[in-house]
């Protein structure tokens, strides 16, 4: 029976929705290689983290949606939702991807803008006259 898994992992305003089935390795993104979507190197390893730090390399097809947010914080919730997906296939490699970081949602996110303020925390210049 062929092993398939759907995850999403998330950062800052970026959602990935990934679809991991048995496979040669492929990596999807949007419709493009990841190669093509992102197209440097850091970017590259930060989606491949994941399937590298469990020894899971080339065993698996992932397709991606990802929207939202900037290209680095995709990459960080492609590497989130891979990272989901594998433990939920297999929990003994949960503690080799926790050591690295790489189960945690990074929840840091941008602060809203606040009325009466310039920006999120900038006020007015105080004038005593």
């Amino acid at each position: 029976m062929p092993t398939t898994t759907n995850t999403s992992g998330r950062r800052k305003t970026a959602v990935a929705r990934i679809y991991l089935t048995d496979g040669s390795g492929a990596i999807i993104v949007n419709g493009k290689d990841y190669k093509e979507y992102f197209p440097t190197l850091p970017l590259q390893y930060i989606v491949t983290q994941s399937t590298e730090v469990s020894g899971s390399t080339g065993k698996f097809d992932v397709k991606v949606n990802v929207a939202g947010g900037g290209v680095k914080g995709q990459a960080e919730a492609v590497r989130l939702a891979i990272a989901k997906a594998i433990v939920e296939l297999d929990p003994e490699k949960k503690p080799a991807l926790r050591a690295k970081g790489i189960m945690t949602r990074d929840d840091r996110m941008v602060e809203r803008k606040k009325p009466g303020r310039k920006k999120a925390r900038k006020r007015f210049q105080f004038s005593k006259r």
